[in-house]
């Protein structure tokens, strides 16, 4: 079977311009590997423009859950994003089988580090919940990089985690807008802000996901740190 009839469960609001949505998977058979993708293919959707009824998501939730998944996305004004808000909650989204390779190394001995921007945050829930819940010994860090607070969605999950498993260190920054109540980093993800969490820096495997030049720069970064490039995968997030 290459496409699933999936019922859309609930829609919420996670951040500012970000939303959340659930999809039910009871008795599909639906499920999928932690990191990866799925093609979401609107049904007679309301409105329709040259982009297009298709959008590739990540599962932004555990698979552990047979239940339901959940993506998210940053909202625009176009087409496939006012259908997904439109359409009423119990109806269809045609969803693909799970793609992709974005998924945890094996490997535990080398540590996870993630570096993620806005809403390439996706992917690194559904990883870091999925081995949080397994009890991986792997160790994970998490540059979690957004413009303001108000726009980093799933900090209560992520902090929650970061309380339950000893294995799992957040480190969050905003780059502009930060106030007093901010605990976290300041700026942009760089060498100093990399050095100062990690005790090495060349021998972990690297995740990179997030708008397309938020992932540029960061494997420049790495490149001028010394990282292989054999240690890092890379998930875009276009502004779709």
């Amino acid at each position: 079977m290459s496409d699933y009839l999936l019922v859309l469960k609930d829609r919420e609001k996670v951040a500012k311009d970000t939303m959340a949505f659930r999809f039910d998977t009871v008795g599909a058979g639906y499920t999928f590997r932690p990191g990866q993708n799925a093609d979401f293919s609107l049904v007679n959707p309301p409105e329709t423009d040259d982009q297009g009824n298709v959008r590739t998501l990540s599962f932004a939730t555990s698979p552990n859950d047979r239940a339901s998944f959940t993506v998210a996305m940053r909202m625009r004004n176009t087409a496939f994003k006012n259908s997904l808000q439109a359409i009423p909650i119990g109806a269809r989204v045609k969803v693909s089988r799970p793609m992709g390779s974005f998924t945890l190394h094996k490997d535990s001995s080398k540590p996870a580090v993630f570096l993620a921007g806005g809403i390439g945050i996706t992917p690194m829930l559904s990883m870091i919940g999925w081995a949080t819940e397994e009890k991986l010994p792997h160790k994970m860090y998490l540059f979690y990089s957004n413009r303001t607070p108000q726009e980093a969605p799933f900090m209560d999950r992520l902090e929650e985690w970061a309380r339950q498993n000893p294995n799992f260190k957040l480190i969050a920054t905003v780059t502009r807008d930060y106030n007093f109540s901010w605990l976290y980093e300041l700026g942009r993800i760089n060498r100093d802000m990399l050095t100062k969490h990690l005790a090495e820096i060349q021998t972990p495997i690297y995740y990179l996901a997030g708008p397309p030049g938020m992932v540029t720069a960061m494997l420049l970064l790495l490149d001028s740190i010394g990282v292989s490039e054999d240690n890092i995968k890379t998930e875009e997030f276009a502004g779709y």
